[in-house]
């Protein structure tokens, strides 16, 4: 940013705010900023819960950049490009049974953690997709084969070696997303039938994946008849924690950084897992209203529609930018992704760079811009 900001056209960059894709990321920020103000914690813990929100402080910046830049694709190619030298490395460390070093590691996962690399694999599978079609209606049998090997690397590395449950919510959704835009409706139908079946095919042969929902299943059983922490009772007792507390202040929150005192108090007098201190409801609409009430939330969802309205066209880019918002606000019912540091900035970047990107072609190149 330090090289970039020289390089602005100031007058071109504030009309660029305009448009509500741009501004909302700035409103939400300066939402957080007001909440320290009526913050029921103490400054500095406020500040804390700032910096999750600060991030979408770079997306006007990026979709100002990559609006005038012709280099945006190398940075999709380049991200692409990443993960598929951590997919090859993550079949090694499986095949080696390699785990890194930090508590709890897969073999599998060389870095990170088994959330971070599937949320990029499948936006790496999903993006990919338009362009196998491409390449295979053009003839181009070496760039149709190399594809076809890279995404089935990916998709074969979330059912036999690592994936979260998030990717499993949001994994039909994008199959859905896919066939309705670039298939017709036989051709879409054929192709739904057809992933069903071949998902209940590795589903079968997939000790890992049966491993996986079979734990899902026990897990809610366990909660349900017992006292015992499991994941999703932890969630489930997150989200009622939340509720509870947004009917206390639903319209302007308990103020920034406020999730940390809420849960602290749960927490209290309790042990094992149940008394572990969070800052996170794993719910970005729940981790919102806790802290600015229905206000933040109309913020969130109108930037989120915005955002996903900015990428509602045929162009490439616009698939890119379709597919990270779609999944953002997927993985988000179950997480908090927009404010979690990878999954963020994933967002962020993505929006910004594809953003950017799209927006490029859709309007003239303003005075003075420059092509780099």
């Amino acid at each position: 940013m330090l090289v970039v900001l020289p390089t602005i056209n100031w007058q071109a960059f504030f009309e660029s705010l305009r448009a509500p894709a741009s501004f909302l990321p700035l409103a939400f920020f300066a939402l957080a900023m007001a909440g320290l103000f009526w913050t029921e914690d103490t400054w500095p813990v406020g500040i804390q819960g700032l910096v999750p929100v600060s991030k979408l402080l770079a997306v006007p910046l990026l979709l100002y950049h990559y609006e005038r830049s012709q280099r945006g694709h190398w940075v999709l190619f380049a991200f692409l490009a990443a993960c598929v030298l951590l997919m090859g490395l993550s079949w090694v460390t499986y095949f080696a049974d390699w785990k890194a070093s930090s508590p709890g590691a897969l073999a599998g996962v060389p870095v990170r953690n088994y959330i971070d690399q599937s949320h990029e694999f499948a936006l790496c599978l999903f993006v990919m997709a338009p362009l196998l079609l491409s390449f295979a209606a053009s003839g181009h049998r070496a760039w149709t084969f190399a594809f076809a090997a890279v995404m089935l690397g990916f998709y074969f590395d979330m059912r036999f070696v690592a994936t979260s449950r998030t990717a499993l919510a949001y994994f039909p959704i994008l199959l859905i997303l896919f066939a309705v835009k670039y298939l017709n409706r036989a051709h879409a139908i054929y192709f739904l039938m057809l992933a069903a079946v071949v998902e209940f095919g590795v589903l079968l042969s997939s000790p890992y994946l049966r491993d996986r929902l079979a734990r899902t299943a026990q897990d809610y059983k366990v909660d349900r008849d017992s006292n015992a922490a499991t994941s999703n009772g932890l969630r489930l007792t997150y989200w009622r924690v939340s509720i509870r507390s947004i009917s206390e202040a639903p319209v302007f929150g308990h103020g920034t950084g406020s999730t940390q005192q809420l849960f602290s108090r749960e927490a209290e007098g309790k042990r094992g897992e149940w008394g572990n201190v969070i800052r996170n409801p794993h719910n970005q609409t729940l981790y919102v209203a806790i802290q600015w009430g229905v206000l933040g939330c109309l913020v969130l969802y109108a930037m989120w529609y915005f955002h996903l309205q900015l990428f509602w066209g045929s162009l490439f880019p616009s698939w890119t930018g379709l597919v990270i918002v779609v999944q953002n606000f997927i993985s988000s019912l179950l997480n908090s992704h927009l404010f979690d540091f990878h999954e963020g900035w994933v967002y962020v970047l993505g929006v910004g760079v594809a953003g950017g990107m799209v927006r490029s072609r859709a309007t003239p190149v303003r005075p003075g811009a420059s092509p780099e």
